[in-house]
């Protein structure tokens, strides 16, 4: 597991699935919102990609998200479009409605970061997100990621487009914190 200060970071195990299906990808508004196609249900026992982790993936690591006092389940997150040629990947998060606000969005992106930088070696870290996802700018921004531009109602989200942030760090820019 990765250790954060108030997060970890570990293989997804099959008892995470319920609760991610019911509490993130079920929930439409949140689930139209972080991904980049429309949104749709997720049938109880599919392979659904977003649930099912294949180590064998070599552009893409998905973790489940615990809390590190109690162990519960927090959320998920993931490095993916991972380009070992160029090294650089991508971060995605999505925190379980009752775990936001506790300021671990910032704790799993200081960890991401240290998994991509100092355990994959890559280069450049990327984070995309809809310009009024205030958490996930915030989160990105304290832990070093520069606004690098935006692009203008490029999202379609339920009904109505959205301008998207861009975001990126590079390794010598990053600050790592104890983390591992």
């Amino acid at each position: 597991m990765l250790k954060g200060g108030k997060i970890g970071l570990r293989a997804r195990h099959e008892d995470d699935i319920p609760t991610l299906r019911t509490e993130l990808y079920d929930d439409v508004v949140n689930s139209a919102r972080a991904e980049a196609g429309p949104w749709r249900p997720i049938s109880p026992g599919s392979k659904d990609p977003r649930l099912v982790v294949d180590d064998g993936e070599p552009g893409s690591v998905a973790f489940s998200v615990v809390e590190l006092e109690e162990g519960a389940l927090a959320g998920t997150a993931a490095l993916w479009g991972i380009d070992n040629h160029h090294r650089s990947a991508h971060i995605g998060l999505g925190l379980l409605p009752a775990e936001r606000g506790k300021g671990y969005g910032t704790d799993v992106v200081a960890t991401l970061c240290y998994y991509g930088f100092a355990v994959r070696g890559l280069q450049r870290l990327q984070i995309e997100t809809l310009a009024d996802n205030h958490a996930m700018l915030r989160s990105a921004e304290r832990n070093g990621f520069i606004r690098e531009g935006v692009l203008r109602s490029s999202a379609w989200v339920l009904g109505e487009f959205l301008d998207e942030v861009i975001l990126g760090l590079l390794a010598q820019d990053w600050k790592p914190n104890s983390r591992g």
